[in-house]
């Protein structure tokens, strides 16, 4: 604790920070990014472990190699680990290496990351998708330098600063079991937390004319410049997927339109409607294209549209039912995803009334399969992709080891 408080205790050197921005190219002078890339620089030239925390896409990247180019380990390696892209059954022989003949294919020793890596930097991104074995493995690491090679029985030392960065509450991650909670207060040292680009305020519009310069010389075209009313939308806009989504909405304008002052009515066409960021019920009717939050809300948003699609349903029979216009045969209603199949509509006379009556109850029975509708969003988001799994991945936004999980589950290979 005295050595956390010895380093942040000093006046943040603006100087330094701006060094900082220029080496590694970083846009903005907002005071939340100045602090992070403070912490980094005092951080730097020490040994302790650091956990950078933050939004998918708002420049985690760049903070581990602020701390290694300024650590007395700048001389070594740093290896860049994205935990979310390696398959589980393989994540142990990529961090900590293999023996000859530890499983099939292993025809020679593999040293892995640990070993590659000794006297440098490792950065383990993406680290909450770390298997609970290998988080177990991974402590070992922080704790005393030791590890154990995949088939071996020879233990190891190395000797490795860890960064690791996260978009995921680890708080909740250790409350829901899928994090360990020795692991989070080792790694967790040093924090460093990376502003979302919403909370940027004017950043926004400086990345803006950057990726607009950039896209403008690389294509040889005039750069987009923004109207008033453009730049109002473009700072209130929430900006889920963060520095990420602005740089490829201001290429996308860069090279579509047709114009080069860019209105308000023209940025709205590039910006995904912000409702569509939430879950189905809050959203309204419209059915556009979703960024999902989880695994869990691409169920919520196919329950929800095949709960208003009954509902529909229920209102157009009861109409014909008033109307007097008895349904002779059993109707099948399927649904975009095909999951809703309504068994029978039929009336029933009344056991209360004159005979010439009949009253129509209507019977709906929805035969949902959960696991049929997730393995079916994901076999639409590999085709949009055309089987390109980082992309599938990053419009569910679920990592890339998660959707290989499911694809395998599900037999999409």
């Amino acid at each position: 604790m005295s050595i956390f408080v010895s380093l942040f205790e000093k006046t943040m050197n603006i100087e330094e920070i701006q060094r900082m921005k220029q080496r590694f190219r970083i846009i903005g002078n907002s005071p939340e990014m100045n602090r992070a890339i403070d912490v980094a620089i005092q951080v730097a030239p020490t040994d302790l472990t650091v956990l950078i925390t933050g939004e998918s896409g708002a420049g985690k990247d760049v903070f581990p190699r602020i701390i290694h180019e300024n650590s007395l380990r700048k001389t070594k390696k740093f290896l860049a680990v994205n935990c979310g892209a390696i398959p589980e059954g393989t994540i142990d022989s990529e961090l900590f290496g293999h023996i000859k003949g530890a499983f099939t294919n292993a025809i020679s020793d593999r040293k892995g990351y640990f070993g590659e890596a000794n006297g440098g930097t490792i950065f383990l991104d993406e680290v909450a998708e770390l298997p609970m074995a290998t988080q177990a493995r991974l402590l070992r690491v922080l704790e005393s330098g030791e590890f154990i090679r995949v088939g071996s029985s020879t233990v190891e030392k190395t000797d490795v600063r860890i960064v690791a960065a996260t978009n995921v509450d680890l708080l909740k991650a250790i409350e829901q079991g899928r994090f360990r909670e020795d692991l989070f207060y080792r790694l967790s040292t040093i924090p460093i937390k990376v502003p979302p680009l919403r909370e940027r305020g004017a950043d926004i519009q400086l990345l803006f004319r950057k990726f607009a310069a950039d896209c403008a010389e690389k294509y040889r075209m005039p750069a987009i410049q923004l109207s008033e009313d453009a730049k109002q939308m473009l700072m209130t806009y929430h900006w889920p997927g963060n520095v990420r989504q602005l740089k490829n909405i201001t290429e996308q304008i860069s090279i579509m339109a047709t114009q080069r002052v860019i209105t308000a009515d023209m940025l709205q066409e590039y910006l995904p409607d912000r409702r569509t960021s939430m879950l189905p019920m809050l959203a309204g009717s419209q059915r556009q294209e979703n960024t999902f939050e989880n695994e869990r809300e691409i169920l919520y948003k196919v329950l929800f549209d095949l709960r208003r699609d009954v509902t529909d349903l229920k209102a157009q029979v009861n109409s014909m039912s008033q109307n007097q216009q008895p349904v002779q045969q059993p109707v099948s209603i399927i649904t975009p995803d095909e999951a809703t199949t309504v068994q029978s509509v039929s009336p029933r006379k009344s056991a209360a009334v004159d005979d010439d009556i009949q009253d129509t109850e209507v019977y709906v029975e929805e035969t949902l399969s959960l696991d049929e509708v997730e393995k079916d969003m994901i076999k639409r988001a590999l085709a949009k992709h055309g089987g390109k799994r980082r992309g599938a991945a990053a419009d569910l936004n679920i990592s890339e080891r998660t959707l290989y999980r499911k694809i395998k589950e599900y037999n999409l290979e």
